[in-house]
Protein backbone atom coordinates (compact mmCIF):
# COMPACT_ATOMS: atom_id res chain seq x y z
CA UNK A 1 0.00 0.00 0.00
CA UNK A 2 2.52 2.55 1.09
CA UNK A 3 4.80 1.36 -1.99
CA UNK A 4 1.44 2.59 -4.59
CA UNK A 5 0.53 5.64 -2.42
CA UNK A 6 4.62 6.82 -3.07
CA UNK A 7 4.64 5.52 -6.82
CA UNK A 8 1.15 7.17 -6.83
CA UNK A 9 2.16 10.77 -5.53
CA UNK A 10 5.41 11.08 -7.64
CA UNK A 11 3.52 10.41 -10.55
CA UNK A 12 0.67 12.50 -10.03
CA UNK A 13 1.45 15.45 -7.88
CA UNK A 14 -0.36 18.60 -6.69
CA UNK A 15 1.53 20.40 -9.71
CA UNK A 16 -0.79 17.52 -12.20
CA UNK A 17 -3.81 18.79 -10.63
CA UNK A 18 -3.39 22.54 -10.96
CA UNK A 19 -1.07 22.40 -14.50
CA UNK A 20 -3.08 19.52 -16.13
CA UNK A 21 -6.83 21.30 -15.32
CA UNK A 22 -4.98 24.37 -16.80
CA UNK A 23 -4.11 23.04 -19.88
CA UNK A 24 -7.32 21.12 -20.39
CA UNK A 25 -9.08 24.78 -19.65
CA UNK A 26 -6.59 26.21 -22.76
CA UNK A 27 -6.94 23.11 -25.40
CA UNK A 28 -9.54 21.99 -24.46
CA UNK A 29 -10.66 18.13 -26.04
CA UNK A 30 -7.47 17.64 -27.30
CA UNK A 31 -5.67 17.37 -23.75
CA UNK A 32 -7.14 13.72 -23.17
CA UNK A 33 -3.99 12.35 -24.15
CA UNK A 34 -2.55 13.07 -20.69
CA UNK A 35 -5.10 9.39 -20.28
CA UNK A 36 -3.28 7.45 -22.36
CA UNK A 37 0.19 8.74 -21.82
CA UNK A 38 -0.19 7.83 -18.32
CA UNK A 39 -1.13 4.86 -19.23
CA UNK A 40 2.34 4.74 -21.03
CA UNK A 41 4.58 5.46 -18.15
CA UNK A 42 2.69 2.28 -16.49
CA UNK A 43 3.80 -0.21 -19.51
CA UNK A 44 7.47 1.19 -19.34
CA UNK A 45 7.70 0.69 -15.81
CA UNK A 46 6.49 -3.32 -16.38
CA UNK A 47 8.87 -3.16 -18.75
CA UNK A 48 12.08 -2.67 -16.79
CA UNK A 49 11.02 -2.27 -12.97
CA UNK A 50 10.87 -6.00 -12.25
CA UNK A 51 14.27 -7.31 -13.74
CA UNK A 52 16.08 -3.86 -12.49
CA UNK A 53 14.79 -4.28 -9.04
CA UNK A 54 16.70 -7.86 -8.97
CA UNK A 55 19.87 -6.00 -9.90
CA UNK A 56 19.17 -3.54 -7.30
CA UNK A 57 18.69 -6.52 -4.72
CA UNK A 58 21.70 -8.49 -6.03
CA UNK A 59 24.05 -5.51 -6.40
CA UNK A 60 23.40 -2.89 -3.81
CA UNK A 61 22.07 -0.39 -5.81
CA UNK A 62 20.71 3.08 -4.52
CA UNK A 63 20.84 5.73 -7.78
CA UNK A 64 20.03 5.04 -11.02
CA UNK A 65 23.83 6.05 -12.17
CA UNK A 66 24.92 3.17 -9.84
CA UNK A 67 23.25 0.78 -12.51
CA UNK A 68 24.57 2.57 -15.12
CA UNK A 69 27.87 2.49 -13.66
CA UNK A 70 27.88 -1.47 -13.20
CA UNK A 71 26.71 -1.95 -16.68
CA UNK A 72 29.09 0.18 -18.61
CA UNK A 73 31.87 0.94 -16.65
CA UNK A 74 32.24 4.55 -18.00
CA UNK A 75 33.04 7.44 -16.18
CA UNK A 76 31.76 9.27 -19.12
CA UNK A 77 28.36 7.39 -19.34
CA UNK A 78 27.87 7.96 -16.13
CA UNK A 79 29.19 11.83 -15.37
CA UNK A 80 26.87 12.49 -18.61
CA UNK A 81 23.55 10.87 -17.37
CA UNK A 82 24.07 11.99 -13.83
CA UNK A 83 23.85 15.18 -15.27
CA UNK A 84 20.96 15.17 -17.40
CA UNK A 85 19.32 13.39 -14.17
CA UNK A 86 20.35 16.91 -11.99
CA UNK A 87 19.11 19.28 -15.26
CA UNK A 88 15.37 17.01 -14.85
CA UNK A 89 15.46 16.84 -11.25
CA UNK A 90 15.91 20.73 -11.17
CA UNK A 91 12.95 21.13 -13.64
CA UNK A 92 10.90 19.03 -11.58
CA UNK A 93 11.70 21.23 -8.46
CA UNK A 94 10.71 24.25 -10.52
CA UNK A 95 7.55 22.55 -11.32
CA UNK A 96 6.16 22.03 -7.93
CA UNK A 97 7.56 26.01 -7.40
CA UNK A 98 5.22 27.51 -9.54
CA UNK A 99 2.27 24.82 -8.99
CA UNK A 100 2.44 26.16 -5.33
CA UNK A 101 2.93 29.35 -6.02
CA UNK A 102 -0.04 29.91 -8.90
CA UNK A 103 -2.46 27.60 -6.35
CA UNK A 104 -2.13 29.83 -3.78
CA UNK A 105 -2.66 32.55 -5.43
CA UNK A 106 -5.51 31.42 -6.79
CA UNK A 107 -7.34 30.02 -4.04
CA UNK A 108 -7.19 33.36 -1.98
CA UNK A 109 -7.74 35.28 -4.72
CA UNK A 110 -4.38 37.20 -5.27
CA UNK A 111 -4.53 37.56 -1.07
CA UNK A 112 -1.53 35.89 -1.11
CA UNK A 113 0.48 36.65 -3.61
CA UNK A 114 2.41 34.06 -5.92
CA UNK A 115 5.94 34.69 -4.63
CA UNK A 116 4.95 34.68 -0.81
CA UNK A 117 3.46 31.19 -1.81
CA UNK A 118 6.75 30.61 -3.28
CA UNK A 119 9.02 31.23 -0.45
CA UNK A 120 6.96 29.47 2.03
CA UNK A 121 6.92 26.18 0.19
CA UNK A 122 10.68 26.22 -0.07
CA UNK A 123 11.09 27.00 4.36
CA UNK A 124 8.74 24.12 4.67
CA UNK A 125 10.42 21.74 1.74
CA UNK A 126 13.85 22.42 2.82
CA UNK A 127 13.16 21.32 6.87
CA UNK A 128 10.57 18.56 6.27
CA UNK A 129 12.55 16.77 3.49
CA UNK A 130 16.20 17.23 5.54
CA UNK A 131 14.57 16.17 9.27
CA UNK A 132 13.00 13.26 7.87
CA UNK A 133 14.53 12.17 4.88
CA UNK A 134 13.21 9.09 2.32
CA UNK A 135 11.42 7.20 4.46
CA UNK A 136 9.26 9.97 6.10
CA UNK A 137 9.14 11.11 2.20
CA UNK A 138 6.87 7.49 1.64
CA UNK A 139 4.99 6.98 4.53
CA UNK A 140 3.23 10.44 4.30
CA UNK A 141 2.98 10.06 0.23
CA UNK A 142 -0.02 7.53 1.55
CA UNK A 143 -1.86 10.15 3.78
CA UNK A 144 -0.99 12.84 1.43
CA UNK A 145 -2.31 10.86 -2.13
CA UNK A 146 -5.76 9.94 -0.29
CA UNK A 147 -6.14 13.36 0.55
CA UNK A 148 -5.91 14.34 -3.06
CA UNK A 149 -7.62 11.58 -4.32
CA UNK A 150 -10.91 12.66 -2.39
CA UNK A 151 -10.14 16.07 -2.79
CA UNK A 152 -10.02 16.16 -6.21
CA UNK A 153 -13.37 14.01 -5.98
CA UNK A 154 -14.97 16.59 -4.16
CA UNK A 155 -14.02 19.65 -6.47
CA UNK A 156 -15.21 17.72 -9.59
CA UNK A 157 -18.91 17.02 -7.60
CA UNK A 158 -18.84 20.85 -6.82
CA UNK A 159 -17.82 21.84 -10.04
CA UNK A 160 -20.89 19.83 -11.69
CA UNK A 161 -23.35 21.00 -8.87
CA UNK A 162 -22.39 24.83 -8.97
CA UNK A 163 -21.24 25.56 -12.38
CA UNK A 164 -22.92 22.24 -14.67
CA UNK A 165 -21.63 19.44 -15.86
CA UNK A 166 -19.92 18.45 -19.36
CA UNK A 167 -23.06 19.58 -21.46
CA UNK A 168 -23.58 23.09 -20.38
CA UNK A 169 -19.68 23.01 -21.08
CA UNK A 170 -19.69 21.28 -24.43
CA UNK A 171 -22.73 24.19 -25.19
CA UNK A 172 -20.27 26.88 -24.44
CA UNK A 173 -17.10 25.61 -26.08
CA UNK A 174 -19.44 24.77 -29.25
CA UNK A 175 -20.55 28.43 -29.30
CA UNK A 176 -17.28 30.23 -28.55
CA UNK A 177 -13.96 27.90 -28.79
CA UNK A 178 -15.13 25.32 -31.37
CA UNK A 179 -11.70 24.57 -32.25
CA UNK A 180 -11.04 22.95 -28.94
CA UNK A 181 -13.61 20.68 -29.49
CA UNK A 182 -13.18 18.67 -32.34
CA UNK A 183 -11.39 15.62 -32.22
CA UNK A 184 -7.19 15.92 -33.20
CA UNK A 185 -6.36 15.61 -37.16
CA UNK A 186 -3.00 16.07 -38.80
CA UNK A 187 -0.79 17.84 -36.97
CA UNK A 188 -3.05 17.35 -33.82
CA UNK A 189 -2.49 13.56 -33.94
CA UNK A 190 1.60 13.45 -34.84
CA UNK A 191 1.61 16.04 -31.93
CA UNK A 192 -0.50 13.09 -29.44
CA UNK A 193 1.60 10.41 -30.60
CA UNK A 194 4.84 13.07 -29.36
CA UNK A 195 3.56 13.26 -26.19
CA UNK A 196 3.18 9.36 -25.80
CA UNK A 197 6.87 9.04 -26.95
CA UNK A 198 8.42 11.87 -24.37
CA UNK A 199 6.00 10.91 -21.66
CA UNK A 200 5.57 7.51 -21.38
CA UNK A 201 9.32 6.81 -21.53
CA UNK A 202 10.41 10.13 -20.09
CA UNK A 203 8.36 9.73 -17.33
CA UNK A 204 9.22 5.90 -16.40
CA UNK A 205 13.19 7.16 -16.04
CA UNK A 206 12.43 9.70 -13.19
CA UNK A 207 15.57 9.39 -11.14
CA UNK A 208 13.32 9.67 -7.93
CA UNK A 209 11.09 7.10 -9.39
CA UNK A 210 13.46 4.69 -10.37
CA UNK A 211 14.80 5.06 -6.26
CA UNK A 212 11.20 3.87 -5.44
CA UNK A 213 11.70 1.08 -7.20
CA UNK A 214 14.70 0.17 -5.24
CA UNK A 215 13.07 0.38 -2.62
CA UNK A 216 10.06 -1.85 -3.09
CA UNK A 217 9.80 -4.88 -0.43
CA UNK A 218 9.68 -7.32 -2.72
CA UNK A 219 9.23 -7.78 -6.45
CA UNK A 220 5.46 -9.05 -5.87
CA UNK A 221 4.60 -5.96 -4.20
CA UNK A 222 6.84 -3.92 -6.59
CA UNK A 223 4.72 -6.01 -9.94
CA UNK A 224 1.25 -5.54 -7.91
CA UNK A 225 1.66 -1.30 -7.06
CA UNK A 226 2.51 -0.56 -10.44
CA UNK A 227 -0.31 -2.88 -11.72
CA UNK A 228 -2.52 -0.89 -9.39
CA UNK A 229 -1.54 1.65 -10.99
CA UNK A 230 -3.08 1.56 -14.50
CA UNK A 231 -6.03 2.77 -13.36
CA UNK A 232 -5.02 5.94 -12.35
CA UNK A 233 -4.90 7.73 -15.03
CA UNK A 234 -8.40 7.39 -15.30
CA UNK A 235 -9.31 8.14 -11.75
CA UNK A 236 -6.84 11.27 -11.74
CA UNK A 237 -5.68 12.35 -15.21
CA UNK A 238 -9.23 11.84 -16.08
CA UNK A 239 -10.89 13.87 -13.53
CA UNK A 240 -8.11 16.99 -13.89
CA UNK A 241 -9.32 16.85 -17.59
CA UNK A 242 -12.95 17.01 -16.95
CA UNK A 243 -12.32 19.79 -14.27
CA UNK A 244 -10.45 21.59 -16.59
CA UNK A 245 -12.96 21.50 -19.44
CA UNK A 246 -15.81 22.34 -16.73
CA UNK A 247 -13.80 25.60 -15.94
CA UNK A 248 -15.23 26.92 -18.75
CA UNK A 249 -18.58 27.65 -17.48
CA UNK A 250 -17.24 28.70 -14.61
CA UNK A 251 -14.52 31.19 -15.47
CA UNK A 252 -15.13 31.82 -19.28
CA UNK A 253 -12.31 34.04 -21.23
CA UNK A 254 -9.40 33.89 -18.83
CA UNK A 255 -6.21 34.74 -20.36
CA UNK A 256 -2.89 32.12 -20.64
CA UNK A 257 -1.63 33.33 -17.26
CA UNK A 258 -5.02 33.89 -15.58
CA UNK A 259 -5.62 30.32 -16.33
CA UNK A 260 -2.42 29.16 -14.47
CA UNK A 261 -4.61 29.03 -11.34
CA UNK A 262 -7.96 28.29 -12.47
CA UNK A 263 -7.89 25.27 -9.77
CA UNK A 264 -7.75 27.73 -6.64
CA UNK A 265 -10.29 30.28 -8.33
CA UNK A 266 -13.32 27.20 -8.39
CA UNK A 267 -11.56 26.03 -5.24
CA UNK A 268 -12.46 28.75 -3.34
CA UNK A 269 -15.34 29.92 -5.64
CA UNK A 270 -17.27 26.08 -4.59
CA UNK A 271 -16.03 25.98 -0.80
CA UNK A 272 -17.88 29.44 -0.69
CA UNK A 273 -21.12 27.79 -1.28
CA UNK A 274 -21.41 25.76 2.03
CA UNK A 275 -19.60 24.05 4.80
CA UNK A 276 -19.28 20.66 3.59
CA UNK A 277 -17.51 22.02 0.65
CA UNK A 278 -15.54 24.35 2.28
CA UNK A 279 -14.32 21.47 4.42
CA UNK A 280 -13.52 19.44 1.11
CA UNK A 281 -11.33 21.80 -0.16
CA UNK A 282 -9.33 22.87 2.47
CA UNK A 283 -8.42 18.96 2.58
CA UNK A 284 -7.70 19.09 -1.84
CA UNK A 285 -5.29 22.13 -0.95
CA UNK A 286 -3.68 20.57 2.34
CA UNK A 287 -3.57 17.28 -0.08
CA UNK A 288 -2.12 19.13 -3.40
CA UNK A 289 0.29 21.33 -1.42
CA UNK A 290 1.30 18.71 1.02
CA UNK A 291 1.93 16.13 -2.01
CA UNK A 292 4.03 19.22 -3.80
CA UNK A 293 6.10 18.95 -0.62
CA UNK A 294 6.63 15.21 -0.48
CA UNK A 295 7.27 15.32 -4.34
CA UNK A 296 9.87 18.26 -4.06
CA UNK A 297 11.34 16.65 -0.89
CA UNK A 298 11.78 13.54 -2.76
CA UNK A 299 13.02 15.10 -5.63
CA UNK A 300 15.60 17.09 -3.23
CA UNK A 301 16.72 14.32 -1.83
CA UNK A 302 17.36 12.34 -5.15
CA UNK A 303 19.29 15.56 -6.00
CA UNK A 304 21.28 15.56 -3.35
CA UNK A 305 22.14 11.78 -3.47
CA UNK A 306 23.33 11.99 -7.14
CA UNK A 307 25.66 15.41 -6.46
CA UNK A 308 26.78 13.63 -3.28
CA UNK A 309 27.68 9.56 -3.94
CA UNK A 310 27.10 9.72 -7.87
CA UNK A 311 29.56 12.93 -8.29
CA UNK A 312 31.22 14.12 -5.72
CA UNK A 313 31.88 10.77 -3.80
CA UNK A 314 32.37 8.75 -6.94
CA UNK A 315 34.68 11.02 -8.95
CA UNK A 316 36.04 14.00 -6.82
CA UNK A 317 36.80 12.77 -3.32
CA UNK A 318 36.54 8.79 -2.97
CA UNK A 319 38.22 9.45 0.47
CA UNK A 320 35.47 11.88 1.90
CA UNK A 321 33.57 10.44 4.88
CA UNK A 322 29.72 9.75 4.72
CA UNK A 323 29.09 12.88 6.42
CA UNK A 324 31.05 14.93 4.39
CA UNK A 325 29.81 13.26 1.10
CA UNK A 326 25.99 14.06 2.66
CA UNK A 327 26.42 17.50 3.68
CA UNK A 328 28.09 18.52 -0.04
CA UNK A 329 25.12 17.00 -1.52
CA UNK A 330 22.76 19.38 0.95
CA UNK A 331 24.60 22.34 0.33
CA UNK A 332 24.42 22.15 -3.59
CA UNK A 333 20.93 21.27 -2.99
CA UNK A 334 20.52 24.45 -1.36
CA UNK A 335 22.32 26.13 -4.08
CA UNK A 336 20.09 24.80 -6.51
CA UNK A 337 17.13 26.12 -4.69
CA UNK A 338 18.47 29.33 -4.60
CA UNK A 339 19.25 29.67 -8.14
CA UNK A 340 14.94 27.88 -9.11
CA UNK A 341 13.86 30.42 -6.72
CA UNK A 342 14.74 33.41 -8.83
CA UNK A 343 13.88 31.54 -11.82
CA UNK A 344 10.23 31.05 -10.72
CA UNK A 345 9.80 34.16 -9.43
CA UNK A 346 8.77 35.15 -13.17
CA UNK A 347 7.77 32.02 -14.09
CA UNK A 348 9.49 31.26 -17.88
CA UNK A 349 6.56 29.31 -18.84
CA UNK A 350 2.91 27.53 -17.99
CA UNK A 351 3.78 24.49 -16.08
CA UNK A 352 2.34 22.26 -18.98
CA UNK A 353 5.28 23.87 -20.83
CA UNK A 354 7.76 23.53 -17.65
CA UNK A 355 7.06 19.30 -17.24
CA UNK A 356 7.53 19.13 -21.34
CA UNK A 357 11.14 20.52 -21.47
CA UNK A 358 12.13 18.45 -18.55
CA UNK A 359 11.07 15.64 -20.70
CA UNK A 360 12.83 16.37 -23.65
CA UNK A 361 16.31 15.57 -22.10
CA UNK A 362 15.38 13.15 -19.74
CA UNK A 363 14.05 10.79 -22.14
CA UNK A 364 17.62 10.85 -23.71
CA UNK A 365 19.10 8.98 -20.68
CA UNK A 366 16.23 6.39 -20.97
CA UNK A 367 17.95 3.87 -23.78
CA UNK A 368 20.65 3.22 -21.71
CA UNK A 369 18.79 2.75 -18.59
CA UNK A 370 16.39 0.28 -20.26
CA UNK A 371 17.84 -0.99 -23.19
CA UNK A 372 21.02 -1.53 -21.28
CA UNK A 373 19.18 -3.97 -19.38
CA UNK A 374 18.02 -6.26 -22.18
CA UNK A 375 21.15 -5.96 -24.53
CA UNK A 376 24.72 -7.42 -23.70
CA UNK A 377 26.08 -5.64 -26.84
CA UNK A 378 25.37 -2.49 -25.65
CA UNK A 379 28.69 -0.63 -25.94
CA UNK A 380 29.53 2.17 -23.49
CA UNK A 381 30.86 4.24 -26.51
CA UNK A 382 27.94 4.26 -28.12
CA UNK A 383 25.71 4.71 -25.31
CA UNK A 384 27.43 7.95 -25.04
CA UNK A 385 27.73 9.16 -28.08
CA UNK A 386 24.07 8.72 -28.42
CA UNK A 387 23.22 10.17 -25.28
CA UNK A 388 25.41 13.21 -25.54
CA UNK A 389 24.24 13.93 -29.58
CA UNK A 390 20.47 13.11 -28.09
CA UNK A 391 20.53 15.93 -25.43
CA UNK A 392 22.44 18.08 -27.55
CA UNK A 393 19.70 17.92 -30.29
CA UNK A 394 17.56 18.46 -28.10
CA UNK A 395 18.30 21.10 -26.42
CA UNK A 396 19.04 23.31 -29.30
CA UNK A 397 15.99 22.67 -30.96
CA UNK A 398 13.82 23.42 -28.06
CA UNK A 399 15.78 26.70 -27.32
CA UNK A 400 15.69 27.23 -31.24
CA UNK A 401 12.00 26.91 -31.41
CA UNK A 402 12.34 23.54 -34.31
CA UNK A 403 9.78 21.01 -34.47
CA UNK A 404 10.55 19.72 -38.20
CA UNK A 405 7.74 17.65 -39.23
CA UNK A 406 5.66 18.55 -36.26
CA UNK A 407 8.18 16.37 -34.11
CA UNK A 408 9.16 17.34 -30.55
CA UNK A 409 12.42 17.96 -30.52
CA UNK A 410 13.05 15.12 -27.32
CA UNK A 411 11.59 12.97 -29.76
CA UNK A 412 13.74 13.95 -32.64
CA UNK A 413 16.93 13.88 -30.04
CA UNK A 414 15.77 9.79 -28.98
CA UNK A 415 15.81 8.94 -32.68
CA UNK A 416 19.21 10.36 -33.01
CA UNK A 417 20.60 8.80 -29.51
CA UNK A 418 19.24 4.99 -30.82
CA UNK A 419 20.09 5.31 -33.93
CA UNK A 420 24.08 5.86 -32.57
CA UNK A 421 23.61 3.76 -29.84
CA UNK A 422 22.74 0.66 -31.99
CA UNK A 423 25.16 1.27 -34.79
CA UNK A 424 27.61 1.99 -32.44
CA UNK A 425 27.37 -0.78 -30.43
CA UNK A 426 26.91 -3.32 -33.81
CA UNK A 427 29.76 -1.99 -34.57
CA UNK A 428 32.19 -1.35 -31.21
CA UNK A 429 31.28 -4.87 -30.14
CA UNK A 430 29.55 -6.27 -26.44
CA UNK A 431 30.25 -3.74 -23.92
CA UNK A 432 33.00 -4.84 -20.52
CA UNK A 433 30.57 -4.71 -17.65
CA UNK A 434 31.49 -6.82 -15.06
CA UNK A 435 28.40 -8.92 -14.95
CA UNK A 436 26.57 -9.39 -17.77
CA UNK A 437 22.64 -9.90 -17.00
CA UNK A 438 22.84 -13.23 -18.53
CA UNK A 439 25.10 -14.08 -15.73
CA UNK A 440 22.80 -12.23 -12.89
CA UNK A 441 19.30 -14.60 -14.39
CA UNK A 442 21.42 -17.70 -14.73
CA UNK A 443 22.43 -16.88 -10.99
CA UNK A 444 18.59 -16.05 -10.14
CA UNK A 445 17.39 -19.38 -11.61
CA UNK A 446 20.40 -21.11 -9.58
CA UNK A 447 19.38 -19.97 -6.70
CA UNK A 448 16.06 -20.83 -7.48
CA UNK A 449 16.59 -24.37 -8.42
CA UNK A 450 18.51 -24.70 -4.75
Amino acid sequence: MVLFFTFFATQYSGNTVIGYSAEAYRVGYANLVSIPFFIMIILVYLLFAPRMYKLSKKHNIVTPVDWLEMKFESKAVSILAAIIMLYALGNFLLEQLIAIGQGVAGLTGGTVPYQAGVIFFIVIMVVYGWLGGMRSVAYTDTMQGIALLVGVFMLLIGTIVYFGGLPAAGDYIRTYSPENLGVPEGGGLVRWTNFLILVGIGAAVYPNAIQRIFSAKSERSLKRSLTQMAWMPFLTAGVVFVIGILAYTAFPDLSVEESEQIVGMMASAIANENIIFYIAMVLLFGGIIAAIVSTADSVLLTFSSIVSKDIYGRYINQEASDNKKIMVGKIVGVIAVAFLLMVAWNPPGTLYQVFVLKLEILVQVAPAIILGLYWERSHAKSVFAGMLTGALVAAVFTFAGLTPLGIFSGVWGLIINLFIYIVGSFAFGTASAKESIAQVESSDATQAVR
